[in-house]
């Protein structure tokens, strides 16, 4: 037990990590062990590659605006509309990505080149360059934003060429391993066509596992990395560096309190205390931002591993099928009618579920945006950074899927199934709650913007700063709500889009998340700009509670369509 509080006194993210493991680990054995049993030969291979590229992924997405700000001196606006467009480009690139591995009907290849881009992207971003100056209004970091920019860019154009078409690799898994069980016994087939969810699942908990672990790598390497230098972490420090150097004699009188007290404070084992003056303010910002440039060099390890499972079992998977010319040219004029309307009717289902996805994960991915920047200034996070409670999602995505995964087996068994339309609509209900639950605390406590939140003192800050409690019962309902819609989404696509177009249709799921990730930024701006702060999580609320709507309304023409 004593060891226990001193490492959570000296080191509370590493005692969270090591408690998330010693809960992860037995779980992961569970998943594995049920994929083996039930589901396709080639479904842990795939899952494991794709595992290896998330983990590199989020190590990278869990601090990305943060770094952003505290590194360029940018505003938290200008870090989030970044954070927003390489987010957009990373999935909208899975549309050519997917075009590309149907034409070529090369996906393992396609699949491949993308984790060696991704690899060249995070070797970029690992490499600490700074300029002469850390003053933003001198236009001296045009050209290194623009060099992280294009790393951001290569992340994205690779992850396009993988995502996607792994994703496709997976659903014909499931189309083979159905057609297989209806060579058997239709009773066989209907087994195995009802494990298509819960497959999907499984490939989602590993998505997570990499998700759970990542959020501490950045933060345990950049407070190693300030420990090295006599320095100590402090969230409100780097934004009190860059004005300070940008302007000091604009800072108001609690600025400049702040940042004094705050520089003495962080220097308690340098072996020279600097004054709180312009060689500390660029020397704290070095350090800062090196220790997270590091913690890129394991996003590029994530790639390797990822690429060499992917190489030593690639033999195991297989290729989504090519529409065979003769099966055309055997077709009546009715047959073709026929299939014309069925694909018609499958792409505007496709279409329509895509719609409501948009909504969603404008809502849910505020995690590395609005809800990060609301961690960072309005939870005590003193002992434990902002950008670790991202793990708290994974973390319950991991615990709580073999829950609901359970929870639809005993209604499937009792005849009173759920279709996956009624389960996506059911998840925007839930999203709705995560926001209603923000909205009473916004309420209760008085919250401000963040721009009216910056100008007040250090005592008051400290003194509005909530529990973390807060964070993970939001993340609580919004990994619920993930669970209801965005595996099961996976799977909708992967059963409503015809078989030549496997790739495509992933790419335009990938799409529709693109299009939501683009407005991500709206919820800084108004974060920022809205007087009181209930207003922002309003508007999500809002959002969720319209699509939870529609999609009802559409519910029973879906099911059809895809006959549940």
């Amino acid at each position: 037990m004593e060891f226990i509080t001193n490492l959570w006194q000296n080191n509370a993210p590493l005692a969270i990590l090591i408690a998330i493991l010693i809960v992860v680990i037995p779980l992961l054995i569970f998943y594995l062990v049920k994929a083996k049993k039930e589901h396709p030969k080639g479904l842990i291979a795939a899952a494991l590659s794709n595992m290896g590229e998330r983990f590199g992924y989020y190590i990278m997405n869990a601090v990305l605006a943060l770094f952003l700000a505290s590194k360029f001196g940018i505003s938290d606006d200008s870090a989030g509309w970044i954070y927003a467009v390489f987010y957009f480009s990373i999935y909208v690139l899975a549309l050519p990505g997917g075009l590309i591995a149907d034409r070529m009907q090369n996906y393992k290849g396609t699949i491949i080149t993308g984790l060696l881009v991704m690899a060249i992207g995070y070797g970029l971003l690992s490499v600490p360059v700074f300029g002469e100056s850390f003053t933003a209004t001198t236009g001296q970091f045009s050209g290194i934003l623009i060099f992280t920019c294009f790393a951001l860019l290569l992340i994205a154009i690779g992850n396009g060429l993988f995502k996607g078409n792994l994703q496709a690799i997976v659903g014909q898994m499931y189309d083979n391993f159905e057609a297989e069980g209806a060579k058997i016994s239709n009773e066989e087939y209907e087994k195995r066509k009802s494990k298509r969810d819960s497959g999907f699942q499984i490939f989602y908990v590993f998505i997570n596992i990499g998700g759970v672990i990542a959020p501490f790598v950045a933060p345990l390497l950049r407070t190693w990395w300030l420990k090295v230098n006599g320095l100590v972490y402090n969230s409100s420090l780097p934004k009190l560096c860059h004005q300070y150097l940008s302007d000091a004699s604009a800072m108001t009188a609690d600025q400049t309190n702040n940042f004094t007290n705050l520089a003495e404070s962080v220097q308690s084992g340098a072996q020279s205390i600097l004054p709180a003056g312009a060689e500390f303010a660029e020397n704290y910002l070095n350090v800062f931002n090196t220790g997270v440039h590091y913690s890129y060099i394991a996003s590029v390890a994530a790639m390797v591993i990822s690429l060499l499972i992917f190489i030593a079992t690639k033999k195991k998977f297989p290729n989504p099928a090519k529409k065979e010319k003769k099966a055309v040219e055997n077709y009546t004029e009715e047959e073709r009618r026929a299939n014309a309307k069925e694909i018609k009717q499958r792409m505007y289902a496709l279409f329509a579920v895509l719609g409501v996805a948009v909504f969603f994960w404008f809502s849910f991915h505020q995690n590395g945006q609005s809800l990060s920047f609301f961690a960072r200034d309005f939870v005590n996070t003193s002992s434990v950074p902002p950008e670790v409670w991202q793990c708290i999602n994974p973390f319950f995505v991991i615990t709580l899927t073999p829950i609901i995964m359970g929870l639809f087996a005993v209604l499937a068994n009792r005849g009173k199934s759920v279709s996956t339309p009624r389960k996506i609509a059911l998840g925007m209900f839930i999203s709705a709650l995560a926001y209603i639950f923000l909205i009473i605390i916004a309420v209760m406590h008085k919250y401000p913007s963040l721009d009216t939140f910056d100008t007040l003192s250090e005592a008051i800050k400290v003194s509005m700063r909530t529990s973390p409690t807060v964070l993970i019962i939001t993340y609580f309902f919004l990994t619920v709500s993930e669970l209801f819609i965005s595996p099961l989404g996976l799977s909708f696509v992967s059963k409503v889009a015809p078989r030549h177009l496997q790739g495509i249709c992933q790419g335009l799921w990938l799409t529709a998340t693109a299009i939501g990730n683009l407005f991500i930024a709206l919820g800084v701006t108004m974060l920022r700009t809205f007087p009181h702060q209930w207003e922002t999580w309003a508007v999500f609320a809002v959002f969720c509670l319209i699509s939870m709507g529609v999609m009802l309304g559409m519910v029973k023409w879906l099911e059809k369509v895809t006959n549940k």
